[in-house]
């Protein structure tokens, strides 16, 4: 085995871990505070410093990992991880604003993570290999947003099983064995740009990467608006489910998504050619269509569970296209030594569009019910679309197209 894909390996298994435990403390949080009475709105806010900081980090991020390495930045993440979940043990502290600080914690180690791992597959591939860039960055982020799926059911089973003590318990004591393991197999040179970059150099200049930023920031406020409180509350509340089924059915969706984020390559019949600007148009339209089905579905009377689970299938399906998309044109834009800061810049937006779309989520709910979420996400959807257009007239390098 090479060294790159030894490298490439380590990387994602300690992805994968943070994952597992990123997944299971959002499952946890929604359903143990749901379960002592907090209103949707109210348990939308626990996550709101989660998705702040992730914007912050974002930004910070790429320079310091830019500067200090992505296997520093990494690590720094899965440590805080630990330390978060460590915090939410003595329940008798678990006010609302003790909550929001540990998720803020979080929420910087999620994102240090993410940063750091998306970006070493830049680093790990040799320049001009546009296809197994896009191969390998798909099966990253689709098998992290599978793990996730079985992080949901992981922590929906501890909860019910042993408790949500224990349940932070075990997986902060998995977490820190990993850590040990990353730690030990990665360089410390992975990442580091040769020149130390400047603080404001975190603000791109290419245009391709700010179009598909803003675009990014739309597409995943279009998910979490409607999935990450109004789904389970729903669910829970107006279908009936049981925590388990809750955690079951929303664990499957996440796992199927990422299958298909996985296969993005093969699905999308790009054996030879990566995609380019005008793929992530197209599939952003097709998207626009699911929300504004199931909105309508839901107000002709239909029935609610039916349309629900069918509806997300289906999102899922475009969802995971679109965001495999995005994650491979973000790395082809970006400068082989400078991909951390560029990463980093387009991950502050995927944080902003997550935190707009969680807020939103308990609100429009509370006030509008499951429908008003899905209109919010179709008028998300437009969005990204909209902002899009502008890439196909920009190269790979942000640079305006001859006609």
């Amino acid at each position: 085995m090479n060294l790159g894909l030894r490298n490439y390996l380590t990387v994602t298994f300690g992805y994968w871990a943070f994952t597992l435990t990123d997944g299971a403390i959002r499952m946890l949080v929604v359903l143990y505070f749901h379960q002592l009475g907090y209103s949707p709105f109210q348990v939308a806010m626990l996550f709101l410093f989660y998705e702040f900081f992730g914007i912050v980090t974002n930004l910070v991020g790429g320079w310091l990992a830019a500067r200090l390495g992505l296997n520093v930045t990494m690590h720094m993440g899965m440590l805080m991880q630990i330390v978060a979940l460590g915090m939410l043990v003595p329940t008798h502290l678990l006010s609302v604003p003790y909550v929001m600080f540990a998720q803020a914690l979080s929420g910087i180690a999620k994102d240090l993570n993410k940063m750091s791992a998306k970006s070493s597959v830049k680093t790990l591939v040799p320049k001009g290999a546009d296809t197994r860039l896009f191969k390998w960055v798909a099966i990253l982020t689709g098998s992290k947003n599978a793990l996730k799926g079985v992080g949901f059911f992981l922590g929906a089973a501890l909860l019910q099983g042993v408790g949500f003590q224990n349940a932070l318990l075990i997986l902060a004591g998995g977490l820190f064995t990993v850590t040990l393991v990353t730690l030990t197999l990665l360089p410390e040179e992975i990442g580091k740009s040769k020149a130390k970059p400047k603080f404001s150099q975190v603000f791109s200049n290419n245009a391709a990467i700010n179009w598909l930023s803003a675009a990014r920031f739309f597409l995943f406020g279009a998910r979490d608006v409607w999935f990450v409180v109004a789904v389970p509350v729903f669910m829970s509340g107006v279908l009936g489910w049981s925590f388990m089924q809750v955690g079951t059915f929303m664990a499957a969706w996440v796992i199927g998504y990422g299958v298909v984020q996985a296969s993005a390559p093969v699905l999308l019949r790009l054996k030879e050619h990566a995609p380019g600007a005008t793929a992530a148009q197209l599939w952003a339209l097709v998207l626009l269509l699911v929300p504004v089905g199931i909105a309508l579905a839901l107000a002709q009377g239909w029935n609610a569970g039916t349309v629900l689970i069918t509806g997300l299938l289906l999102f899922g399906v475009v969802f995971a296209l679109n965001s495999a998309l995005h994650s491979y044109l973000i790395l082809a834009y970006a400068d082989h030594d400078k991909v951390a800061l560029k990463v980093g810049f387009y991950y502050m937006a995927n944080a902003g569009g997550r935190l707009a779309g969680t807020v939103l989520s308990g609100w429009s709910y509370q006030h509008y019910g499951l429908e008003g979420c899905l209109w919010f996400s179709a008028g998300f959807v437009l969005a990204a679309l909209l902002l899009s257009l502008p890439l196909a007239k920009l190269d790979t390098a942000g640079n305006a197209l001859r006609p």
